[in-house]
């Protein structure tokens, strides 16, 4: 794993662009593919193998530079690195960025999937909200069983946690990662995110 990780970054410190998009293609094509065989419970069999090529074709034309290019904004937008600076890039970041690129994302992704304008002004009336939401905060259905104090509890309990997902970790990316790891880190915990996104992308 060490070797892998000082190859990536020798591969990242002489081609940063190239590296982030590829980066980004391939963890947002692992997305669809985790949406695929884990949500939608497709099999190996009837995996859309079209659909992970659409879906990686977004993230290596749009995902990647799209992203990468608006984390060099924004650390032109707002200089430094302090813990008040990564706020305020957070704070930039989800409430005007993140909403912008959420429905052009699903418009690019109806379009691939061959909706028309207004199958894709339906699709977006629909699904964008819920979204929108789900990028703040993630719920995430637990079914737990509790022996507490020795007292064994056959029944099954259904706990909902709701988690922030983005806020914090865009804080964190902003005030420890550099600025060419950013996109990378985004897409690594993004996986899941990604597997809900494709899931959303392409509900019809």
């Amino acid at each position: 794993m060490a070797g892998l990780w000082r190859g990536y970054q020798a591969l990242m410190t002489k081609y940063p662009w190239t590296v982030q998009i590829v980066t980004a293609g391939s963890l947002v094509g692992v997305g669809d593919v985790i949406s695929q065989q884990l949500i939608e419970r497709r099999g190996l069999a009837n995996h859309n193998v079209q659909r992970t090529a659409k879906m990686m074709s977004i993230g290596f034309f749009f995902v990647g530079p799209v992203i990468g290019s608006w984390y060099k904004v924004l650390d032109r937008l707002v200089v430094g690195g302090t813990k008040s600076a990564a706020m305020k890039k957070m704070l930039v970041d989800q409430l005007c960025f993140a909403p912008c690129f959420l429905g052009a994302f699903l418009c690019i992704s109806g379009a691939l999937n061959g909706l028309t304008v207004e199958e894709n002004v339906t699709k977006l009336r629909r699904d964008y909200t819920d979204a929108l939401i789900s990028n703040y905060y993630v719920s995430v259905q637990c079914n737990l069983f509790f022996n507490l104090f020795r007292i064994h509890f056959t029944d099954q309990l259904n706990v909902s946690c709701l988690f922030q997902l983005w806020p914090p970790v865009q804080i964190a990316n902003f005030y420890f990662i550099p600025l060419h790891h950013r996109l990378a880190v985004v897409q690594v915990v993004a996986v899941a995110w990604n597997s809900y996104l494709t899931w959303k992308a392409n509900k019809m």
